[in-house]
């Protein structure tokens, strides 16, 4: 299979499936599409069209199901997820039990459209150290505390339901939903309990997170349309 990201410093939808596959061992050939811009004509946006999907990354593609003698192309991160699942069902992609399996799914449908301020106001940017900015952010906006205390209340509970180290036991999909979230709370310095600080030093310390972060570093790409609160002198 192939995985079709963009950059690793910007693309949160892309570490999802990238860490999840990682972290289970699922042998893939990673492509990474370079953000040029978002532009119809861009380069981005013209490769992409070659694959005949929606224009946006993460892209998987598996050769083992051809459409109109093509390979199988998967472009939404949650359909990638679930297609993993059917592909190797002896992992522990989503937890065993059914109604963890239930909670887990209905957790990853909640940040799939859910948390708009917090995506929209740090947009995930990890080797920027944004935490005059985040801090600021967290004072002014109340939408902002109202999801990180969300996300915080979803991560004690579960975690004391499972007594972790995940949030059900065992590293699944749910977690690695999750690690963009660490990657904003850990750029922006956004603050939260010594639990929830624990639980998301554990995601870092994954070999898959940590691969994701030190890609993501040595890029020293500086996008003006991904940096809001930067210029390139900054």
């Amino acid at each position: 299979m192939k995985l079709v990201i963009g950059n690793k410093n910007y693309s949160s939808w892309s570490m999802r499936p990238w860490v999840l596959m990682r972290e289970m061992g699922i042998p893939f050939e990673e492509v990474n599409l370079r953000f040029d811009s978002f532009d119809a004509d861009s380069q981005f946006k013209q490769s992409l069209d070659k694959l005949g999907v929606a224009g946006k990354v993460p892209v998987l593609i598996d050769p083992t199901v051809l459409i109109d003698g093509k390979p199988l192309a998967i472009w939404d991160t949650l359909a990638i997820i679930e297609r993993l699942a059917e592909r190797f069902p002896d992992l522990s992609i989503w937890p065993h039990d059914d109604s963890q399996r239930a909670i887990a799914r209905s957790m990853v449908a909640e940040l799939h459209s859910g948390f708009t301020s917090l995506r929209s106001l740090c947009p995930m940017n990890i080797e920027a150290d944004l935490q005059d900015i985040g801090a600021d952010l967290f004072e002014k906006n109340s939408g902002l505390r109202a999801d990180l205390a969300r996300i915080e209340s979803l991560w004690s509970q579960y975690l004391r339901y499972s007594k972790g180290p995940m949030l059900f036991g065992t590293f699944s999909a749910i977690d690695a939903y999750f690690t963009p979230t660490v990657m904003r709370i850990q750029s922006y310095g956004l603050p939260i309990s010594a639990t929830s600080q624990a639980y998301a030093n554990r995601l870092v310390a994954l070999k898959s997170v940590n691969q994701w972060i030190n890609d993501a570093i040595a890029e020293d790409d500086f996008l003006s349309f991904e940096e809001p609160y930067r210029s390139k002198d900054d």
